[in-house]
């Protein structure tokens, strides 16, 4: 299990554009406008293989679920390199998002060029947009990773969320998210 920290990408960035296929649904694709939430958009890199992420997903999804009713958009977008890791391919995200009560988008980004546009290097990576789509928060979900005992809680980034919809000021010290490596081709 390979342990690879989030780029970091600079705050304020704004939010790269994106069209791409829903495996979560029938023949529909969607672009960064068509997530945008009226408060704020979170984006997650995510996989099926993922040991962190499997350790999260029931975390993720409740957050995608509290925060969806009030004005976050949420979309998932996996990334890697199905060539190599098949367990990623687009029929078993279909598959994963069913099993996982997903009622957000789970994007498909086979040419991997989201991935590169928003600087992703792990699963989970986070980032959070404001309503202006720029970058308020990217990093960690919380503390808790497999194996290290610490309970999910969410807490880094429901208090970004929180920040958002409440018009906070959000800690620009943030801690980057941690997980599987994406699988560039």
């Amino acid at each position: 299990m390979s342990r690879t920290p989030s780029n970091m990408l600079p705050l304020g960035t704004i939010a790269p554009e994106f069209y791409l296929k829903d495996m979560n649904s029938v023949d529909m694709n969607f672009s960064f406008a068509d997530i945008k939430g009226e408060k704020g958009t979170l984006v997650m890199f995510i996989c099926n293989h993922c040991p962190f992420v499997h350790h999260a997903i029931e975390e993720i999804v409740r957050i995608a679920n509290d925060y969806r009713v009030q004005g976050i958009g949420v979309v998932a977008i996996s990334s890697n390199d199905v060539s190599k890791f098949p367990q990623d391919a687009p029929e078993l995200m279909t598959e994963f998002a069913f099993e996982n009560n997903f009622e957000f988008p789970y994007l498909y980004d086979e040419t991997q060029q989201v991935a590169k546009a928003y600087d992703a290097a792990c699963t989970p990576d986070f980032f959070l947009f404001d309503n202006q789509n720029k970058l308020v928060y990217r990093g960690q979900l919380d503390d808790s990773r497999p194996g290290n005992g610490i309970p999910l809680s969410g807490s880094d980034l429901r208090g970004a969320i929180d920040g958002v919809i409440y018009n906070r000021i959000i800690n620009p010290n943030q801690k980057p998210s941690l997980g599987c490596n994406i699988k560039w081709k």
